[in-house]
C-alpha cells in the first residue's frame, strides 16, 4: 500500500470540514451584516481568518450566488440565492413558536427590552426582540445580530449552561474575535464562572454603555442549551430588589420554553 496516498486520502476530509467550518464562519458575519453588508476587513477581523483566506472564500461564494458585492460601497453581502434556499423551511422553528407567549408575557410584566437569542456555533444570533412600555428602551441589538459566544450576558448564560470544559474550549476558539468588544478570555471564564454560582448571566454593563442586561438559559430535552432570554435595561432599572423579580419572570419563563419544546 502506499503510504504517502493513504495519509493523504485520511487529511481529505478533515482539511474539507474545515474549509466549510471556515467559509460558514465568513456568511454567519455577512448575515449580521444585513442589507448593508459588511466590508472585508470587518469580516477578516470578525473570523480571524488570514485576508487571503477570506478573500478567496468570498470570490467563492460571488461565483455560487450565495454573496454579492455592492457596487456603490464595496460591502459584501448576503446573495439572493440564501433566502431562496430558505423558503425550503417556511414555518417557523419549534423554539419560536414555543417562546413566543412567553416573549409577549414577560414584555409585558417587566416593560423593558427582550432579546430571543439561540445559539449558532460558536455565536449567538438574536432571532426576536420586544420592545417594552417604558419610554426609555435599550435597543442594544436588533434581530440577526450574531455575535461570539461570551460577548453579552446571553452568550454568558448559554456558557455557563454548559459542561466546564466545553466552554473553555469555546472562550479560547473565540479569544481573537473579543478584542472589538472590549473583552478578553480572562473576564469571561470568570462572567461565566459568576453565572454559574448564581444561575443566570449577568452584565454590569451592557453591550451600550449605561445599560445592564440579565440573561436566563434554555435547555433542549436532552441537556445542552440552546438559547437564552434577555432583559436590557438602564442601569437605574435594575436596581438589586428589581433584579431579582426581572430573574424570577424570566427564569419562570425559561422553565415554561423547555417544558413546551420538551412536549
Amino acid at each position: 500500500m502506499d503510504r504517502t496516498r493513504f495519509t493523504r486520502n485520511a487529511m481529505e476530509p478533515r482539511h474539507g470540514a474545515q474549509a466549510i467550518r471556515r467559509a460558514l464562519a465568513v456568511l454567519r458575519i455577512l448575515a449580521a451584516g444585513r442589507e448593508d453588508g459588511v466590508p472585508l476587513a470587518e469580516v477578516i477581523r470578525a473570523t480571524g481568518l488570514t485576508r487571503p483566506t477570506v478573500h478567496r472564500i468570498v470570490h467563492v461564494l460571488i461565483e455560487e450566488g450565495i454573496v454579492e458585492r455592492h457596487e456603490r460601497t464595496g460591502r459584501y453581502a448576503i446573495g439572493n440565492q440564501v433566502p431562496e434556499l430558505a423558503l425550503a423551511r417556511p414555518r417557523p422553528s419549534r423554539l419560536l413558536i414555543a417562546a413566543n407567549p412567553s416573549l409577549q408575557r414577560a414584555s409585558t410584566e417587566i416593560g423593558d427590552t427582550l432579546f430571543l437569542t439561540v445559539r449558532t456555533g460558536n455565536d449567538t444570533l438574536c432571532v426576536d426582540r420586544r420592545i417594552g412600555i417604558y419610554p426609555i428602551q435599550v435597543l442594544s441589538i436588533e434581530v440577526g445580530a450574531r455575535r461570539p459566544l461570551g460577548v453579552s450576558s446571553a452568550g454568558v448564560a448559554i456558557l455557563a449552561a454548559m459542561p466546564a470544559p466545553e466552554a473553555r474550549k469555546i472562550v479560547a476558539a473565540n479569544e481573537k474575535r473579543f478584542d472589538p468588544y472590549k473583552t478578553d478570555a480572562a473576564t469571561v471564564i470568570s462572567e461565566v464562572t459568576s453565572a454559574r454560582r448564581l444561575g443566570y448571566g449577568l452584565r454590569e454593563i451592557g453591550l451600550v454603555q449605561g445599560t445592564k442586561s440579565i440573561s436566563t438559559w434554555i435547555k433542549t430535552p436532552d441537556g445542552r442549551p440552546a438559547a437564552a432570554i434577555t432583559v436590557s435595561a438602564v442601569r437605574t432599572r435594575l436596581g438589586p430588589r428589581r433584579e431579582q423579580e426581572v430573574v424570577e419572570i424570566l427564569l419562570r419563563e425559561a422553565r415554561t420554553i423547555e417544558q413546551a419544546i420538551g412536549g
